[in-house]
């Protein structure tokens, strides 16, 4: 009477060779491969994001791999807040010297409006810094956006972020345009983004 194979008591039957979803015979040293293998569609090989993108949390702009770009609203409010930020006690330190000039009757610019320079430069050098070590500004991490490079997605490092802001010129001696122009461009880029190869990213807050 037989029963069986010697080597599998129980009469288990063994799973066929060379069938996904179960483990492949591999050369020795080399683990198995489990799962069914993934083929590219259509022949080609699926797109890759770029860098470490999407963020985390954030899905990429479909079919492209790429995280989805930053529309006008953001970027202008990311902006006005950096604005704000940086020039805001600027002038309330400058009306402090105002009513204090108006009550003595002294003229000219005092101490608290120096303050104000002194902070308002300081800031801006901050936020520059900030925007090339990581892509953000104070205004831009509060709205959820980043500038990084178009052809990598790394950050652009200070030297680079300082050239972007003197590319802003651009936008501004075309009548303003070149800020208006992510309303309708492709890419969402500003004529500095043109001229600098970048873009900016919709990231997660905080």
């Amino acid at each position: 009477m037989s029963f069986g194979d010697p080597n599998n008591p129980y009469g288990q039957q063994q799973p066929p060779q060379g069938q996904p979803g179960y483990p492949q015979q591999a050369p020795q040293g080399v683990p198995p491969q489990y799962g069914y293998p993934q083929q590219p569609v259509g022949g080609v090989p699926p797109q890759q994001p770029y860098g470490a993108y999407p963020p985390a949390g954030m899905p990429p702009m479909p079919g492209t791999g790429m995280p989805p770009l930053a529309h006008w609203g953001l970027r202008f409010g990311g902006t006005l807040l950096d604005g704000l930020i940086t020039v805001g006690p600027m002038y309330a330190l400058g009306f402090i010297d105002l009513a204090m000039s108006d009550d003595a009757g002294a003229s000219g610019p005092g101490v608290f409006f120096m303050i104000g320079i002194l902070y308002a430069f300081g800031m801006s050098i901050f936020n520059l810094y900030k925007e090339g070590a990581t892509g953000q500004s104070i205004g831009k991490k509060i709205v959820g956006i980043s500038v990084r490079r178009e052809a990598d997605g790394n950050v652009l490092g200070f030297g680079m972020a300082f050239v972007r802001k003197l590319a802003h010129f651009l936008d501004s001696i075309s009548c303003y345009i070149g800020y208006l122009w992510p309303l309708w461009d492709e890419k969402k880029q500003t004529f500095a983004d043109k001229v600098c190869s970048t873009v900016v990213i919709v990231v997660p807050k905080g």
